[in-house]
């Protein structure tokens, strides 16, 4: 039987301020590698707080996250942030590319934090990403003067640029035309046939209708 690349066992989570909310309850979850899958409900259904538990970036909850057989649930900052960097490739609605940076600078920058390969592999490797999103033309152009479809192709590159098991992203195309959006689906869905994992929350129904499964979440549940 496959081992899941993730499982979250009885996730719970509290907003303390202004008064104490249970935004997760007793959710369950788990991801075979290579799955393509969208997490959807309305407007504060627990979606994106759950994302970010299961990408490491939250560790205020109950409950365990095992990703590719480790337990990540009670790791201190310092390993969780060598697992993540390692393991996880981050795609948000808005990009966090550093507008003054060329646009190869920026997708090198988490291989260059991880410090596994040295420089000049390190520039191959994004100019590689880059081919795959067809933007290698705009290696030397700064990442500020790139429209927003460019920016969020930038973005995913990055989030590739050290081999991560699992692509999380947040609403990747919630700021962009019809035409953008499309073309973020294709590359995911590469990426998925190439054997990563995407999860991805979004409010895009014709989005989610295409990856592999839909998540439905209603009131810090797991529906269906």
């Amino acid at each position: 039987m496959q081992t899941p690349v993730l499982e979250a066992v009885k996730l719970n989570k509290y907003f303390h301020e202004p008064q104490e909310f249970h935004v997760l309850n007793d959710v369950s979850l788990t991801v075979q590698k290579g799955e393509f899958i969208s997490i959807m409900g309305k407007s504060g259904c627990g979606k994106s707080t759950l994302l970010y538990l299961l990408s490491t970036l939250d560790t205020d909850y109950e409950g365990t996250i095992t990703i590719n057989n480790t337990v990540v649930s009670g790791l201190n900052e310092r390993a969780l942030a060598r697992f993540r960097n390692r393991h996880i490739g981050f795609v948000f609605q808005f990009h966090y590319l550093l507008p003054e940076f060329t646009v190869l600078q920026n997708v090198m920058m988490p291989a260059i934090k991880l410090g596994a390969l040295d420089t000049a592999a390190i520039e191959q490797q994004a100019m590689e990403k880059l081919q795959q999103m067809q933007m290698q033309d705009l290696a030397g152009k700064p990442a500020g003067k790139l429209s927003g479809g460019q920016q969020q192709r930038i973005a995913i590159a990055r989030a590739l640029i050290n081999k991560p098991d699992i692509i999380m992203a947040d609403e990747p195309t919630g700021n962009l035309d019809s035409a953008n959006t499309a073309i973020i689906f294709d590359i995911f869905h590469e990426i998925a046939q190439q054997g990563n994992t995407i999860i991805t929350v979004t409010h895009d129904e014709d989005f989610a209708r295409r990856s592999d499964r839909i998540i439905q979440m209603v009131d810090g549940k797991i529906t269906g």
